[in-house]
């Protein structure tokens, strides 16, 4: 899928070179290492790289979906092939939830985008919260949570599969698959750093398949894509080493951070749109 995609999306780059904008490379090369960077760590690329190219007017707002999602894919296929060669997990719970979240994007996404954006981000944000809280009092030994299990059996592996089907489902709608994937496996006894590659092997399998339709259309800036490409590899072979030589008491505290700021931008994303009602996101 890689490989079709790659070809036809550099293809058509070059195809068009002459049409590239004015804007600067150096910042959407910046923009590209640094989000692509903090994305392998587990955080997320797309909640930035908005920000960046709507505060600094970098690109067209409409093409800014097609941009990221085109761009993005290479260095968040390179995160899959890394991870899955450098952290063991196991293949049954790995490929049952990377299944489950592009079954999710193609069959959930209709019942989704009919649900209240404002209400689904409340919930998971106080969703986020919760585990935030739960991995707090494991730090205060209050309650046991987290382990260093690879692999789910029974009952929660039944459960992670229909959540990860749930998060595929919400992501068609902007919201991240990255916090909810890893506060999950954590509560599920799981080591902290399995969810990395399940997390960016189910997400490459989405973008791999959207990817491609923002091509044919011709909706995302091109030399934007492009840069966010080029660097954003660079910023995930930085950081994936990072990640890999992090203690797991470290790790923990990384999850905490990633929950806790994915909670607080969904709060603060549900207020947006309660203030502006006519705000949509593709």
């Amino acid at each position: 899928m890689t490989g079709t995609f790659g070809f036809y999306y550099i293809a058509d780059v070059f195809r068009n070179r002459k049409m590239f904008s004015a804007k600067p490379w150096s910042g959407l090369l910046t923009t590209g290492f640094i989000t692509n960077f903090f994305d392998t760590l587990g955080i997320g690329s797309f909640a930035q790289q908005t920000a960046v190219f709507k505060f600094f007017k970098l690109i067209d707002d409409r093409l800014i979906p097609g941009t990221m999602n085109v761009g993005n894919t290479i260095p968040v296929v390179m995160q899959t092939f890394i991870f899955m060669t450098m952290v063991e997990v196991d293949s049954i719970t790995l490929f049952s939830m990377s299944t489950a979240a592009p079954l999710g994007a193609l069959l959930g996404a209709g019942i989704v985008s009919r649900m209240s954006r404002r209400g689904i981000q409340i919930g998971l944000g106080c969703g986020l919260l919760a585990v935030a809280l739960i991995i707090i009092a494991g730090f205060l030994d209050l309650m046991p949570v987290g382990g260093e299990a690879i692999g789910l059996r029974g009952w929660k592996l039944a459960v992670i599969i229909v959540m990860s089907f749930i998060f595929g489902a919400l992501q068609t709608i902007g919201v991240g698959f990255y916090a909810p994937c890893m506060a999950m496996v954590y509560a599920l006894g799981m080591h902290p750093l399995t969810a990395f590659p399940i997390m960016m092997t189910a997400t490459a399998m989405l973008m791999a398949a959207g990817g491609a339709r923002f091509v044919k259309q011709g909706a995302y800036d091109r030399k934007a894509s492009f840069s966010l490409t080029i660097a954003g590899v660079a910023g995930v072979i930085l950081a994936a080493y990072v990640v890999k030589s992090l203690p797991l008491l470290v790790l923990k505290w990384v999850v905490l951070f990633i929950v806790l700021y994915t909670s607080g931008w969904m709060f603060l994303s549900a207020r947006r749109n309660e203030l502006d009602p006519k705000v949509t996101v593709i």
